[in-house]
């Protein structure tokens, strides 16, 4: 299980990296990556936590590009529909997908100490879920899977 957002790397090849993998594949694709969706996605990828539509929206505003919620809510909604980005249903927020164009069945690791997301792939089919599935009959056809703890960085701290 690979995963992102918790390790030391490049964050500036990190943005730039996404930016251009996401463009390549509008292109590819013919979609529209507006500068409106651009910007979304470059804030969602300048942090490894999961933020929510009016933080992203008091960005937009901040910069002149948008003061309406719809303006946020569209470009996120077109991120989320491409797999450019993910909604994190327990936070109610968006994070950058770190695999983008590729097809895969992520798991958030949720620090609740500091908010930090971390991506990581699992096949759902597989183990204990995939096994309860097949033993009921049915057909996992998508699983969002979010596990909630502490990351490396703040499990050294002392607790508040």
């Amino acid at each position: 299980m690979d995963s992102i957002g918790f390790a030391p790397h490049d964050h500036t090849s990190c943005i730039q990296d996404g930016i251009a993998a996401v463009d390549a594949q509008c292109r590819a694709e013919g979609l529209q990556f507006t500068p409106v969706r651009r910007r979304v996605l470059e804030i969602l990828l300048q942090e490894h936590r999961a933020l929510g539509a009016y933080e992203i929206l008091d960005r937009l505003r901040e910069e002149g590009l948008g003061s309406q919620p719809p303006v946020a809510y569209r470009a996120l909604d077109f991120l989320v529909k491409n797999g450019f980005a993910h909604k994190i249903e327990r936070l109610n927020a968006f994070i950058a997908c770190t695999h983008p164009g590729e097809s895969h069945a992520p798991v958030f690791l949720i620090c609740r100490a500091c908010d930090a997301v971390a991506e990581a792939q699992r096949e759902p089919t597989q183990g204990q879920l995939g096994q309860a599935a097949r033993d009921a009959g049915f057909v996992i056809e998508r699983a969002v899977i979010e596990a909630e703890g502490l990351c490396p960085k703040c499990q050294g701290k002392p607790a508040a």
